[in-house]
C-alpha cells in the first residue's frame, strides 16, 4: 500500500526544502505542485511561469487527484508538495486518503518575501484561509492535525521531521537532512523564479532572527492574516 503525503504549504514557507528532504529518502517519489495548473485555470490568477504551466500541466483538477494523487506510484511513499490555496473547486473527500501536513509561517516573515514576487498579494494567495479549513476539517473528523511551523522546523529539522514521519507512519531517515545543491528534475517550471535560494542550499538553514520590514501597503493584509495564522499554529508540532 502506498503512503500518500500531501504538504499543504503557504508560499515562501520553505516548502521546496521540505520537498528536497523527502526526495532524499530511498523510498519516496516527490511531485511539485500538481494542482497548480488547475488553480491557475480556475482562478485566472497571474503569477510567474503561468504560461508554461498552462501549456504543460493537466488543468483538470479532478483528473489530477484521481490519476496522480490517488494513482499508482512505483515507490512505497509519494509526497506531493502542494500550496494550500490550490485547493479550490474540488471535492475534498480525497483528503481522507492522504496524510495531510500543513506547513505554515508567521505572516510577518512570509509577506515581505511573497511581495517580492507578487507585489500586491491577496489573503487567499497566502494559503492561510485554506490552512485554517484543513485544520478544522482534521479536527472535525477526530484527527490530530499535522502542522509544521517554519521557524520551529528550521530550529530543529531532525526533531520536527522525525515527528512528521512518525505521524505519517513512515520511518525517519537522517538522509532527509541534506541534499545536493542545484535544481532537481521534479522542480516545476516556476523554479527559476522562486527556487534560487534553496537550489544553492544543501540542507535546512537557521531560522531568521529578525523581522523584515513590511511594505506599508500590506499592513491591512497582515491584520487579516494574523488571526488565521494563530489558529493554525496553535496545533504545530513542538509549539
Amino acid at each position: 500500500m502506498t503512503t500518500r503525503i500531501s504538504l499543504w504549504s503557504g508560499p515562501r514557507n520553505v516548502s521546496t526544502a521540505v520537498m528536497y528532504a523527502f526526495r532524499s529518502r530511498v523510498d519516496t517519489t516527490v511531485v511539485d505542485e500538481p494542482l497548480l495548473g488547475h488553480y491557475l485555470r480556475a482562478t485566472g490568477v497571474h503569477q510567474p511561469a503561468r504560461d508554461a504551466v498552462l501549456a504543460t500541466f493537466d488543468l483538470d483538477g479532478d483528473r489530477v487527484v484521481r490519476d496522480r494523487m490517488l494513482g499508482d506510484w512505483p515507490t512505497p511513499v509519494v509526497m506531493f508538495k502542494n500550496m494550500a490555496h490550490h485547493l479550490v473547486d474540488l471535492d475534498d473527500t480525497f483528503l481522507d486518503e492522504l496524510h495531510n501536513v500543513v506547513l505554515t509561517r508567521d505572516p510577518r516573515h512570509m509577506l515581505p518575501s511573497l511581495a517580492r514576487g507578487i507585489p500586491d498579494p491577496q489573503v487567499f494567495e497566502t494559503g492561510l484561509p485554506n490552512q485554517v479549513a484543513l485544520v478544522r476539517r482534521e479536527l472535525a473528523d477526530g484527527r490530530d492535525p499535522i502542522v509544521v511551523e517554519t521557524a520551529t522546523l528550521l530550529a530543529d529539522p531532525p526533531g520536527i521531521l522525525a515527528e512528521v514521519c512518525r505521524r505519517c507512519g513512515i520511518p525517519w531517515e537522517p538522509a532527509m537532512l541534506s541534499w545536493p545543491a542545484g535544481p532537481t528534475p521534479e522542480d516545476g517550471p516556476w523554479g527559476d523564479f522562486w527556487y534560487a535560494s534553496v537550489r544553492r542550499s544543501t540542507g535546512f538553514g537557521p531560522p531568521r532572527t529578525s523581522t523584515p520590514e513590511l511594505p506599508v501597503h500590506l499592513a491591512d493584509l497582515l491584520d487579516a492574516c494574523l488571526p488565521l495564522y494563530d489558529e493554525v499554529v496553535a496545533h504545530a508540532i513542538g509549539r
